[in-house]
């Protein structure tokens, strides 16, 4: 059976306050820029021809009703998004720090996101997927957990592969054990993990990336996992085959927001294309190569959402460079 949809996401939707310098008066001036790990995979599968929906909760106040706009602007099926009237939409305050890296102060006690229930699903949108994609910002909250768990247990029930990332924001957390538990239950459910470098440190204990990754294939059925590296590149490790990539290093870069969702949501663009059972060196290698190149052009933007590069622009880049 066709399935009417790519990629079903479900998780975050906020609005990311983005450091844009200094006033006349001397005062951070913030940029409201629209922003998710989930929904920004969505933008980058949308903008490579993919079709996407998101499953969610902001809140029907002024974030809630330009967020919603947003994602229509962007082509993502809004479906499954509700709006709560009682609870505001969860921003997220990031300040870029001068290495580039980030730091976030969520305000999120509670936030519209975490206050999705299993009553809310969109189960058509579920059921109707090739791939259902998530994160641990879902994962923090009790009622928020539950619908995502139900959520993945449907979408597996209707043969959709899992996709997983970690996505770890320590100050969401009650503590870092409870956020560990939750990614060793995503890593049991996914067949394409997509973790960073210093998420896969903290969850093995491993400073080796080869030794943290033999570590999850020795305890998990993970067919396909993909590590972002930031300056230092990327890998891919799939059944005996490990393929490395340089990273498309530039002088532009502003910011890092959304790189890594964005190298996801190329990474995942790949296995709809050739499927998660055939891959080999040199499907991975133009893989990585292209998420490489499309994450590298959206550090020199702000936010990630709105900006994403189509096909042609990153193969451009990459000729380019």
């Amino acid at each position: 059976m066709k399935k009417k949809f790519d990629v079903v996401a479900l998780g975050e939707l906020l609005i990311d306050f983005t450091d844009n310098g200094i006033s006349k008066q001397g005062n951070t001036m913030f940029e409201a820029n629209p922003g998710g790990a989930p929904c920004n995979v969505l933008a980058m599968l949308q903008k490579l021809g993919n079709t996407t929906a998101f499953i969610g909760k902001v809140g029907e106040d002024l974030f809630g009703e330009k967020l919603k706009r947003v994602l229509e602007e962007t082509g993502i099926n809004v479906s499954g998004l509700v709006m709560d009237k009682d609870i505001r939409t969860t921003l997220a305050f990031v300040e870029t720090l001068k290495d580039g890296d980030r730091d976030f102060s969520f305000y999120r006690n509670p936030g519209a996101d975490m206050m999705l229930e299993e009553k809310d699903l969109n189960n058509k949108l579920i059921k109707n997927c090739r791939i259902f994609h998530f994160g641990t910002l879902s994962m923090t909250h009790k009622g928020v957990r539950k619908a995502t768990k139900k959520a993945i247990k449907k979408a597996k029930e209707n043969g959709a592969l899992i996709s997983f990332d970690p996505n770890l924001r320590p100050p969401l957390w009650k503590s870092l054990e409870d956020a560990k538990e939750q990614v060793e239950y995503g890593l049991g459910q996914c067949d394409i993990l997509k973790i960073s470098d210093n998420e896969i440190q903290w969850f093995t204990g491993e400073k080796d990336f080869d030794k943290a990754v033999r570590k999850i294939q020795d305890k998990y059925s993970i067919k396909l996992i993909v590590l972002s590296m930031g300056k230092d590149g990327s890998r891919a490790y799939y059944k005996d085959l490990k393929v490395e990539k340089s990273a498309f290093v530039q002088k532009k870069t502003i910011e890092t927001t959304g790189a890594g969702d964005t190298f996801g949501g190329c990474c995942l663009h790949f296995i709809l294309k050739y499927g998660l059972d055939n891959l080999d060196k040199g499907k991975l290698e133009k893989m990585l190569t292209f998420a490489n190149a499309a994450a590298s052009i959206i550090t020199t933007k702000k936010g990630a959402l709105r900006v994403m590069p189509a096909k042609e622009e990153v193969k451009d880049f990459i000729k380019a460079y």
